[in-house]
């Protein structure tokens, strides 16, 4: 589960070199509005590779588009992604 929340927290950085370079500690800019927000399609179309990384979990989001809610949607338009 922390996993999870971590994918989504990563959800709210920008692919910016000021983003990598905070990837040694970074902060949890997403509010818990955006985290709900994408919770049940990550636990509805990324369950599998929950595992494997928060970049992992983003890509399988932006895979899933057609799919994923309209909310969790505009989190990652919101975010650049």
């Amino acid at each position: 589960m922390q996993k999870f929340f971590l994918a989504l927290a990563l959800l709210s950085l920008s692919l910016s070199n000021g983003a990598f370079a905070q990837q040694i500690a970074p902060q949890r800019s997403g509010t818990p509005e955006e985290q709900k927000a994408c919770a049940r399609d990550v636990q509805r179309h990324c369950r599998p590779v929950m595992d494997q990384g928060d970049f992992t979990v983003l890509a399988c989001l932006q895979q899933n588009r057609p799919k994923i809610s309209a909310a969790c949607d505009a989190v990652l338009k919101t975010h650049g992604q």
